[in-house]
């Protein structure tokens, strides 16, 4: 049955939201090393951030099936940036911390700014039944 269909209660057991802290972008995410490509220190740093977060904020659900993700980025400060460099260190961090078995089931995607700042992001996902 499509979640749509359920009531606020049932639709709880198949959605989180989460509140994650802004993430590198993924010009920092990655660094060279001896002709390899490692997660950076901060990417790193970023990863257990999200997984402290996740486990306070009880969000390890381990989906196994398909999940619509929606982002909401709420910038740090005026700088521009690009919109479609916040996804990739939140996306892994999301995966290494449980929340889903692995970033290729997200199915649905959307990210988009928020009119506010506050340096953070708001993470919520679905899992398509």
């Amino acid at each position: 049955m499509p979640t749509s269909f359920l009531d606020a209660s049932q639709r709880l057991k198949y959605m989180i939201e989460l509140d994650l802290p802004f993430p590198p972008s993924v010009n920092t995410y990655w660094r060279n090393f001896n002709g390899r490509m490692l997660i950076s220190k901060k990417g790193r740093e970023y990863r257990q951030a999200v997984a402290d977060q996740v486990l306070i904020q009880k969000g390890a659900k381990h989906y196994q099936g398909k999940v619509k993700m929606t982002i909401e980025a709420w910038r740090p400060d005026e700088r521009r940036r690009d919109l479609d460099n916040l996804l990739k260190a939140p996306l892994d961090a999301l995966t290494h911390a449980g929340v889903y078995v692995d970033d290729h089931l997200i199915v649905d995607l959307r990210i988009y700014w928020a009119d506010e700042k506050g340096g953070k992001i708001k993470v919520k996902v679905e899992e398509i039944k």
